[in-house]
């Protein structure tokens, strides 16, 4: 239901305007002078705002500009018994969405209130809509190894260099080929992405190259490939190291004569095409396993980028939580939540096998489930690190541990966030190893960390096999 303000000296003119917006059912609130509307406008959250422009106190046109400067999207349509043309046009000039004359047209205010309601809710929309599919987020963080990545893409992104970005899943590897496509001379063309793992190797040529019609049983038209439409441009190969070696061939050839064919064609095409990859994997252990070619490997890998782990940079994890946090609230048309010192410190100390992808979803868990301020209740109550066990599976109806859950540890064992976390840690990896038969890459794999880190983390914690 939208909030609308009426503000106005005359009680004739607000009752009857109330009566009628109400009965459109509109939630409706009235003034009777600007000084008091502008409180209003400031304190609560209003969708439309009826201005009278002659009243006592704050003059109609003074309330507008004071407001569309508090609240710039604010639809204001002006009201006034004195109305004249210059009257309206400054009304319009000063940001308002319409002006109506006393007394008022109840057919034309009502079409009015609809149109200006109509359009600041397309306003908003459009500003979600930007943010989320035109803007390169900025990569947030001033630590050492974040303060490197800046000044390497500040330094790589203007020539013509092939980047390759290692880096575990959700650690923000797309982000650096976004920002380095953004910063090249290349900004003006597109960029294309091609996520390796997500095709199947039987079509990934297609995707890559394009076809000819005809050329297999499916393909029933020509199709463009992802070289060339990013000709002039950049294209960005993710999860790489998921690429069948017959592609790998076909990519390699493309990168040293800049020229394609399409599958099931015999012309060639030149391209012109800046290459960036990225990968998960350890492509030097990938090509010891004859999984990679050697030589492809050493063509993309003229720049290495590696964007490391959240958790071996945990001094960015508040710079990064209060701007999800805003950005989160923004979409939902809330009041922006506060994170408290506790609550941000409990964020600090949690293992994060997610990366940063999974603190985006804990601030929009957190800001969905706790009240105005995150406190470190929350995030012990909410937070669910790790992909244990789901919210309140195992507490009492109160929100605290219940006694009865075998999946719940003794907290009063633990003298502090340090040891709960490595418990945390030594049971999400032990749990997982048996779930794969100890099958260490597939574990590596599954929860998105290197193998050799993994070997360590066994290590740290003496986890063994239990004997069948």
């Amino acid at each position: 239901m939208a909030k609308l303000l009426i503000i106005d000296d005359e009680r004739a003119i607000r009752s009857t305007l109330r009566e009628i917006l109400e009965y459109e059912n509109y939630e409706v609130e009235d003034i009777d002078n600007g000084v008091d509307g502008l409180e209003l406008i400031k304190k609560k959250k209003f969708d439309l705002v009826l201005c009278d422009i002659k009243m006592n106190k704050m003059d109609g046109m003074e309330v507008l500009e004071q407001a569309l400067a508090y609240s710039p999207d604010l639809p204001f349509i002006m009201i006034s018994g004195h109305g004249t043309v210059e009257t309206a046009i400054e009304a319009s000039k000063k940001g308002a969405f319409d002006f109506i004359s006393k007394p008022p047209d109840l057919n034309r205010l009502l079409i009015t209130v609809r149109n200006a309601l109509d359009r600041g809710t397309l306003v908003t929309e459009t500003k979600v809509l930007k943010r989320k599919v035109s803007k390169t987020r900025d990569i947030l963080g001033s630590s050492d190894n974040i303060n490197k990545i800046k000044e390497t893409i500040e330094r790589v992104a203007p020539t013509e260099a092939r980047v390759l970005i290692t880096g575990a899943n959700g650690s923000g590897k797309e982000l650096v080929a976004r920002w380095l496509h953004e910063k090249s001379n290349r900004a003006d063309s597109p960029l294309i992405e091609v996520n390796c793992a997500a095709i199947p190797s039987e079509l990934i040529e297609s995707e890559l190259f394009g076809h000819e019609k005809g050329s297999f049983t499916s393909a029933v038209k020509q199709r463009i490939g992802k070289f060339e439409l990013a000709n002039g441009g950049t294209l960005f190969l993710d999860e790489i190291g998921d690429m069948s070696l017959s592609a790998q061939a076909k990519v390699l050839r493309a990168l040293q004569e800049h020229k394609i064919t399409r599958v099931g064609g015999e012309k060639e095409f030149e391209v012109n095409v800046r290459v960036l990859a990225a990968t998960n994997k350890d492509l030097l252990k990938e090509i010891e396993d004859g999984n990679f070619r050697m030589d492809l490997y050493h063509r993309l890998n003229v720049i290495n980028i590696h964007v490391p782990h959240l958790r071996e940079r945990i001094e960015d994890i508040p710079e990064i939580a209060q701007n999800f946090l805003e950005d989160i609230c923004k979409d939902y048309g809330m009041p922006v939540k506060k994170i408290s010192e506790g609550g941000m410190l409990a964020l600090q100390n949690l293992p994060w096998t997610g990366n940063v992808r999974e603190l985006h979803n804990m601030i929009e868990r957190l800001i969905i489930l706790s009240d105005k301020v995150i406190t470190e209740h929350d995030v012990v109550a909410f937070a669910n690190p790790g992909g244990g066990t789901n919210i309140g599976a195992s507490s009492g109806t109160n929100g605290t541990p219940s006694s009865s859950s075998s999946a719940v540890p003794n907290y009063d064992k633990f003298t502090n966030f340090q040891d709960y976390k490595d418990y945390a840690e030594r049971e999400f990896i032990k749990f997982k190893l048996e779930k794969n038969n100890w099958n260490v890459s597939k574990t590596a794999d599954d929860i998105d960390i290197q193998r050799s880190h993994l070997y360590s983390k066994i290590e740290k914690y003496g986890l063994k096999r239990t004997a069948e």
